[in-house]
């Protein structure tokens, strides 16, 4: 497969900057802020919008959504958070008393605090699974999927080091004990490629604004083809049956638009965060999820190797994800070394006791060796 060339001209990122934190917070490509001012410039004159358009840019954006996870345009709602979305799933998933909500070790609180409350209200036991011994985390949760189960929640790579859910593996055991799979992908999509239909979740949510390089506040549902007939969040005009048709709002239906759309976010027509969405999916789409896959696999291979010879060990590849790199510090780390590399114009990020390192397509060699030369500096 040909390695996609450095894009760093798509971007506003100074020379001077060595920006490897798009696990916190992917930038926008040029093209897509400039999309999402265009639309905020047509609030100045509102009539110049059409009813229409209330309808037009989630038309055009639902697609490309399905295509990022090989899934129908039907399955696709749009959601302002992954904790919006994990609510709806919450919402439409029935758990009996004592069934196990399984959990991964240091999961993101998102999706931790939904199925708390979720079990507080049922009578459903949580249980956290860690990895121990020789077994990957992947490994741990497979083996820890039972008849009991009735709900497994997790992600593709755990945000805090990067670790590797093996979901297919997940998706079919699931399947074999009759538990509902429920999987938070903002730390992967546009970064690893997904097939819903290889996998077969019951819901997916993903948030925009990591590795789909979009505006904060915007990201998507999908929900699988017997889960389309659920209660949404919110009782809003915007996903009935009919609404196209303003002039007959009042004419009051009970119907629901067809498959997830139900599940769309109240006000869902943005005219500047759907624009920039828009823009920053479709160059995810333009550069193909596996060529950026890839790309960014090849780019930490020789990162990782590099940060072993300081003595910041990585997980395994087999074990992480391609574009995630958790480098192990010393005892010996400086408390505030994230602080120092950021007066350096170094930005990583720090999540327990590892350098989350997270690198894209407009990373430079340059930053990379800037990079290795700073923490060589502070760790002595």
């Amino acid at each position: 497969m040909t390695l996609i060339p450095n894009q760093r001209h798509l971007f506003d990122i100074p020379d001077d900057v060595a920006y490897l934190n798009v696990a916190t917070m992917g930038p926008l490509p040029v093209a897509a802020a400039e999309a999402g001012q265009r639309g905020l410039a047509r609030k100045l004159q509102p009539w110049t919008i059409p009813d229409a358009d209330f309808f037009e840019d989630t038309r055009r954006l639902r697609p490309l959504l399905a295509q990022l996870i090989g899934a129908d345009e039907a399955g696709i709602a749009f959601v302002p958070s992954a904790s919006y979305g994990l609510a709806v799933a919450a919402r439409n998933i029935t758990l009996a008393k004592g069934q196990k909500i399984l959990l991964l070790e240091d999961q993101f609180p998102s999706n931790v605090y939904t199925w708390r409350e979720m079990a507080r209200a049922t009578g459903a036991q949580i249980e956290t699974v860690r990895a121990a011994g020789n077994a990957s985390l992947s490994d741990a949760l497979l083996q820890a999927i039972t008849p009991e189960t009735g709900l497994v929640a997790c992600a593709n790579v755990r945000w805090t080091d990067g670790a590797r859910i093996d979901l297919t593996a997940i998706g079919a055991r699931c399947r074999e004990v009759g538990a509902a799979l429920v999987l938070d992908l903002t730390q992967s999509c546009g970064a690893m490629v997904f097939d819903v239909r290889a996998v077969q979740p019951d819901f997916v949510v993903v948030a925009g604004y990591k590795w789909l390089l979009g505006p904060y506040a915007m990201g998507f549902l999908y929900a699988a083809p017997h889960r389309r007939d659920g209660t949404p969040l919110e009782q809003n005009w915007i996903n009935r049956e009919g609404a196209e048709d303003f002039s007959r709002l009042i004419d009051y239906r009970d119907q629901f638009a067809p498959g997830a759309e139900r599940y769309d976010m109240g006000e869902r027509s943005n005219f500047v965060l759907l624009p920039a969405f828009h823009a920053a999916v479709q160059q995810i789409l333009d550069w193909g999820v596996d060529r950026i896959e890839a790309t960014l696999a090849h780019r930490n291979r020789a990162l990782a190797g590099e940060l072993e010879a300081l003595g910041l060990p990585a997980m395994a590849e087999a074990e992480r994800g391609p574009h995630y790199l958790g480098a192990l510090l010393p005892d010996t780390a400086p408390a505030d070394l994230t602080t120092r590399l950021t007066a350096e114009k170094i930005f990583v990020s720090k999540r327990g006791n590892r350098l989350r390192i997270t690198p894209h397509l407009f990373t430079s060699d340059a930053d990379v060796a800037r990079f290795l030369a700073a923490l060589k500096r502070h760790l002595g």
